[in-house]
């Protein structure tokens, strides 16, 4: 069950505040380090990151998270009593089948910018800021749904940084076009170029202007066409 959700933006440096919740706590990185210790162990969540920190356990920070750091966080409740072992329903579901009440979450999950999970995480924020009649329901409703996700994720489509890389091959004759990019992946060009830079090392522009030069270098060595077209 939601008891809060918010998405916020650090206008200054911050510590983590030292508490033990009775909640439990999501946090989605959007830009910047969240830096918390839960227990003794310290946690520098970045930017693509989403973590889970117990209830019950003392959350601190230690080093200050910069000015800048923007996150989405929900505080929810989980029904923790033992539950009994599942009695199988031998006509619906099969002699030996059993069914788990329970999956593990993972403590933290990277890289996830680009993901289905991140729209999903964003999606919730949106719904956390609206003034639906319904908000409550429907927010445990897009928890339900990112918890689920997060328990069985698993990367079936590319990194963004390739799927970006892949449409500037696909698009090498092409001009280079921040207005196009933003279209083609619905985010701003500001958080795909800084993806790109992370993992890749290079930024978007520079990474065309290379695949650009080598396509040329290739038609020059294969090509009968004049230097003034290839140029072109």
């Amino acid at each position: 069950m939601v008891c809060a959700a918010d998405r916020r933006c650090a206008a200054e440096s911050f510590t983590h505040a030292d508490r033990v919740l009775d909640f439990n706590v999501l946090i989605y990185v959007l830009s910047g380090t969240i830096y918390v210790t839960e227990g003794d162990t310290d946690y520098a969540a970045e930017e693509g990151t989403l973590l889970f920190l117990e209830h019950g356990r003392r959350h601190f920070g230690k080093t200050e998270c910069p000015a800048g750091t923007s996150w989405i966080f929900a505080h929810f409740y989980l029904d923790t009593p033992p539950l009994p072992d599942f009695a199988p329903d031998t006509t619906d579901i099969g002699v030996h089948e059993k069914l788990e009440s329970r999956v593990p979450l993972p403590k933290a999950m990277h890289s996830l910018q680009g993901s289905e999970l991140e729209s999903a995480l964003i999606h919730f924020a949106e719904l956390a800021a609206s003034g639906r009649d319904n908000k409550r329901f429907m927010l445990n409703l897009a928890l339900a749904d990112i918890l689920a996700q997060a328990a069985f994720f698993t990367r079936t489509e590319p990194a963004l940084s390739d799927r970006i890389a892949a449409y500037l091959d696909e698009n090498i004759n092409r001009p280079f076009s921040s207005k196009e990019l933003e279209k083609k992946f619905f985010l701003s060009y500001k958080r795909l170029a800084a993806v790109f830079k992370k993992e890749k090392g290079v930024s978007m522009q520079a990474y065309h202007n290379e695949r650009r030069l080598a396509a040329a270098a290739a038609k020059l060595r294969t090509s009968a066409l004049p230097v003034g077209d290839i140029a072109e």
